[in-house]
């Protein structure tokens, strides 16, 4: 029990808060027909997922979701819509089995969801004796600048040479065919 007699209710709504704010940009995300608002809607799912991260004691992961996801996917989605052409021809609205496809992807998605539930609360999960890597920012970092450098630094090549062909892309623009 602790000193504030409410602590347990705050912490609990805090959390249904995060949980919420996951689903609902998740719904906004999923359920958009306009692309900057699915990718809004993914902002606000990727800052729950921070905040649940946070409540697992897990602040370095918190920050590199909304460092890596809203910071970096989203502005590049962005990007590319801003630099993708507007002339698009319109859709022809043909909706008769989009009801049953969307049955069909509730009940794979409700099957996964309880395997997975039945296979992570059911099995036989052993408690390791000592970690060898705790999690903090100083073994995660030992770990990237030591065994994982190779990785490291390949990644980071990776995204200087498409950061290069984003910025070649948009000084030159397109051209029209």
């Amino acid at each position: 029990m602790s000193n504030f007699p409410f602590a347990d209710y705050i912490t609990g709504a805090i959390f249904c808060l995060a949980v919420g704010t996951t689903l609902g940009g998740a719904l906004i995300a999923a359920l958009s027909t306009r692309i900057i608002r699915g990718v809004c809607g993914l902002m606000i799912c990727c800052i729950g997922l921070a905040g649940l991260y946070w409540f697992l004691h897990s602040p370095f992961l918190a920050l590199m979701e909304i460092l890596i996801y809203v910071g970096a996917v989203c502005v590049t989605i962005v990007f590319g819509v801003m630099l993708s052409e507007t002339d698009e021809p319109a859709q022809e609205k043909q909706r008769s089995f989009a009801a049953l496809w969307g049955l069909g992807a509730v009940l794979v998605g409700l099957g996964v969801f309880f395997a997975v539930s039945r296979l992570s609360l059911g099995g036989p999960w052993k408690v390791p004796a000592a970690f060898a890597n705790d999690g903090s920012v100083q073994a995660i970092g030992l770990a990237l600048l030591t065994t994982y450098s190779l990785a490291f630094e390949l990644i980071s090549l990776v995204l200087l040479v498409a950061i290069l062909g984003a910025l070649v892309i948009a000084r030159s623009g397109r051209t029209k065919e």
